[in-house]
Parts: C-alpha cells; structure tokens; sequence
C-alpha cells in the first residue's frame, strides 16, 4: 500500500500528533496570561495583550511561521555573537511548536476572556466577600466555572491548530506532509500520497470532534439549557 510509504507517513503522523499537543500547552499559557491581561486593571497590561491578540490574528499563518523561525534565528544569533557565545542553532520542533502556540495563543485569549465573562460577577464577589485573594478567585472559582463556556471555541481552535500543525513541513521538520512530499516526489504520484495525508487529518478531526463533544457534555451536567 502506497508503494511500501505508509509506514513512514504513519511515522511522521506521529510527529505531528506532538506538535499539535506541545502547541495547545503553549497556546493555554499565552492563551490564559492575554484574557488576563485583558481582564485586569492595568492599562499597560490591557494595551499589551490587545496589540498582541491583534497583530498575530491580522497575519497569515505561514508568513508568521517563516518570520518567526528565520528572523528569529538570526535575531538569535547576532545577539550571540555580540556576547561571544558563538552560533545557536535552533530546532525545527522547538520552533515550530513556540511558533504555532504563540499564534493560537492569540485565539484562545479571546476565547478564555469571554469564557471568563460568561460566568456570574457575583461568584467573584462572593469569593472575595470571604476573603479570598484575587488569584485565589481566580483559581478555584473563574477557572473551574469557566471551562464549559470555553470547551466551544476551543474546540474550533483545536481543530484549526490540528490542522496548522502542517505548516511545521516549510521549516524541515519530518512531518507526514514533508514525507508525503518526499514519497510523491519519488513515486510522481502526488495525488496519491496528499490524499492519503487528508484522509488522515480527516480522521483526526473527527476522532478529535467526538472527544470534545464528549467533554462538553460532561462539564454541562446539571446546567439546564435553554430552548430558543
């Protein structure tokens, strides 16, 4: 099957898998620190994490991967230089990963800030009414609440991420699209092999839908929806 390429594809799908995975713990952190941000009352704060949710939501995917990991690198590596330390090579994975999780970070803030608004004011209030430090707040009441107003949005995002993860191919990395292309590159049968790797993307998709539809009816128990 495939001309013998399968097992090789099945091995970049598993690269993949730890792309997309290492991207979404990113993209939480970036994720969680901007709706803060946002949320708080510094206007520093608020100023920082709007120019940030969006400068990186107006640009293309692929001209931020390749901005972030050339110019990056070379930004890296004069500063090197002027210290002495001599030439850093950095990572395709550890840039690709940073890359797509600092993008969808941009994402998930807007999708935790809203989450974080969509739960009652008065659950804060009453945290803090038994003294309760803003953090605490924060941590044992916003956080746990607002999961379920977050599931949906971060579903689509997981999804769209998923999918980005093949972007990491432009830099090097031995993903299944790179390997695809090398198989199809050997065989001349691109058809092939491309839809061999969408059929994959496919069934990660889906398995990935059932997941999340799963989790949201799980943090929706006992919450009565309404019927419009």
């Amino acid at each position: 099957m495939l001309h013998g390429y399968l097992p090789a594809i099945l091995g970049g799908l598993l690269l993949t898998l730890q792309v997309s995975a290492a991207s979404l713990a990113i993209a939480c952190v970036f994720g969680l620190l901007g709706a803060t941000a946002k949320l708080s009352g510094s206007r520093w704060a608020r100023w920082i994490a709007e120019a940030y949710t969006t400068l990186i939501r107006g640009m293309p995917e692929l001209v931020l991967m390749l901005l972030i990991f050339y110019g990056g690198q070379i930004a890296i590596n004069r500063l090197s230089e002027s210290q002495g330390w001599g030439y850093i090579d950095i990572p395709p994975f550890g840039a690709g990963v940073a890359t797509i999780g600092f993008i969808f970070g941009a994402y998930l803030t807007e999708t935790f800030r809203g989450a974080i608004l969509a739960v009652p004011k008065g659950q804060s209030e009453a945290g803090a009414a038994f003294a309760l430090t803003q953090a605490q707040v924060l941590r044992r009441i916003v956080l746990p609440q607002m999961v379920r107003h977050a599931i949906p949005g971060f579903a689509n995002n997981w999804l769209i991420m998923l999918k980005a993860s093949a972007l990491v191919s432009i830099i090097g990395l031995n993903d299944m699209v790179n390997r695809a292309g090398l198989a199809s590159a050997s065989t001349r049968e691109p058809f092939t092999f491309y839809m061999a790797v969408a059929l994959i993307y496919l069934g990660l998709t889906t398995v990935s839908i059932f997941l999340l539809s799963r989790m949201e009816k799980r943090y929706s128990l006992g919450v009565k929806k309404v019927q419009f």
